[in-house]
């Protein structure tokens, strides 16, 4: 049997995938090195800098407070509502986040000559999965925010499944979005489109990724300016400073965010029109993103820090772990969490209103 040359060209190709050496040449030529510049990298110490251990513990912060989060979550019942399990999916992909950031310091640096290209496209395929997923994870909160705040049945049997469905489809278009370049689209074989950043990544593919985010983001504006209009519209007074509420967390997030990321959008943006020789910000790109990994820490601070009851939960898991000083811890897990916040205050104040806001406000944060 005679293969196409489509066919051969396509092996031979996906052949580079195990070759080590390409890494090298792709380094080299996408960076501009000088072959002992080359050599003075793969010889450098495999020991971490001050830096990538700083970066370690920010990111075992960032697991350990996430997976606080998700603990919270799953251990009381009254969290288990569609706003709280969104918060659960974004924790989830930051607590991906921090693992996938130690992975990448890790296996970085000199170890990086040590890999082979598909090794290389899970290194970084995983982190562009987790940036994915918080983004998108953002989406899915302002698209069911706009949905409850817009119908007046917002507590039907299909809640539980337009949950599930927008959970699943951010995990499923992460995926698809981070795993292209493993997939073909890199710029094997086409070392004039390889990215200065990330030399194996086509600078194409780096664009597209930063143009969807950025549609993302002003989509997730217009769902809020959105909803602020709706919100403004209402005579409850009520209902208003519930709603504002919710505006003002998810105005901090939003803010927080393109403050954290845009630094590295600039410069992968940047990257995808400028070399290396012309623009030496490139080599400082590590440290742009060291500040984008800051989001994944502070998305939990945010979302439940406003939360009196997640708080309480939050010292209670504490003091379950003995982390805490809490009397007899026993007796601490086993404490029932008092309703005293204003969303729940909101719920017993207001559960015969019919207007839609109010149906909802047991979810704001």
């Amino acid at each position: 049997m005679t293969l196409s040359p489509n066919a051969v060209a396509m092996a031979t190709r996906y052949q580079q995938y195990y070759n080590r050496s390409v890494i090298q040449v792709y380094y080299r030529i996408a960076k501009n090195l000088t072959p002992e510049q080359l050599q003075e990298r793969m010889a450098s110490s495999a020991g971490l800098s001050t830096f990538s251990i700083i970066f370690i513990m920010i990111c075992s912060i960032i697991i350990l407070e996430n997976l606080l989060v998700l603990i919270a979550v799953f251990r009381n019942k009254k969290f288990h509502s569609a706003m709280f399990f969104f918060i659960g999916n974004l924790a989830f992909s930051d607590l991906l986040a921090g693992s996938a950031y130690i992975a990448n310091i890790c296996l970085s640096g000199a170890q990086t000559f040590q890999l082979v290209p598909v090794q290389w496209f899970i290194r970084e395929g995983t982190a562009f999965i987790t940036l994915a997923a918080s983004v998108f994870s953002l989406l899915a909160i302002a698209i069911e925010r706009y949905i409850a705040i817009t119908k007046v049945k917002v507590y039907g049997s299909n809640k539980t499944c337009r949950m599930f469905l927008l959970i699943g489809a951010c995990w499923v278009a992460s995926v698809l979005m981070g795993g292209l370049p493993i997939m073909g689209w890199n710029c094997l074989d086409a070392l004039s489109e390889c990215s200065a950043v990330l030399p194996l990544y086509s600078t194409r593919y780096i664009f597209f990724v930063v143009t969807v985010f950025t549609i993302i983001l002003l989509s997730i504006v217009i769902l809020y300016v959105r909803i602020y209009l709706i919100v403004r519209s209402s005579h409850q007074e009520a209902t208003n400073s519930q709603a504002y509420a919710l505006l003002k967390t998810v105005t901090i997030v939003l803010g927080v965010f393109i403050a954290c990321w845009l630094p590295a959008f600039s410069v992968l943006l940047l990257d995808t029109s400028c070399s290396m020789a012309s623009c030496p910000v490139l080599n400082h790109a590590d440290i742009f993103f060291g500040i984008a990994t800051l989001n994944s820490a502070l998305n939990p601070l945010i979302y439940t820090l406003r939360s009196k009851d997640m708080r309480r939960e939050f010292l209670r898991v504490l003091c379950c772990w003995g982390l805490l000083h809490c009397g007899h811890a026993a007796d601490r897990c086993m404490l029932p969490l008092k309703s005293s916040s204003s969303m729940e205050h909101c719920t017993h104040k207001h559960e015969q209103q019919s207007t839609p806001i109010m149906q909802d406000c047991t979810t704001c944060v």
